[in-house]
């Protein structure tokens, strides 16, 4: 996955100016970025704070890490399965 250019702090700069009142296409020029990431900014993070916006990074890289573990021991018990499955 492609790392953001702008950080959380940065982000949510934007996204309070953009509530203050500023058109969104003249911080999108001012920022150098689409209406898109905008948009898909303010759907995400619309409304967080700094805490809320690093405990959502925290379980998102929590559930990633859970996901892996649970592919991997999913792996293991299909093998385990398909050679319990032969006959000796």
């Amino acid at each position: 996955m492609k790392k953001s250019k702008y950080s959380d702090s940065q982000i949510l700069a934007i996204l309070n100016q953009a509530e203050a009142g500023t058109p969104v296409p003249e911080l999108c020029r001012e920022h150098g970025m689409s209406s898109a990431t905008f948009y898909k900014w303010r759907a995400k993070y619309g409304g967080m704070d700094a805490s809320l916006m690093a405990r959502l990074k925290e379980l998102e890289d929590e559930n990633r890490r859970l996901k892996k573990m649970y592919a991997d021991e999913r792996l293991k018990a299909e093998i385990v399965q398909e050679a319990l499955s032969k006959k000796w």
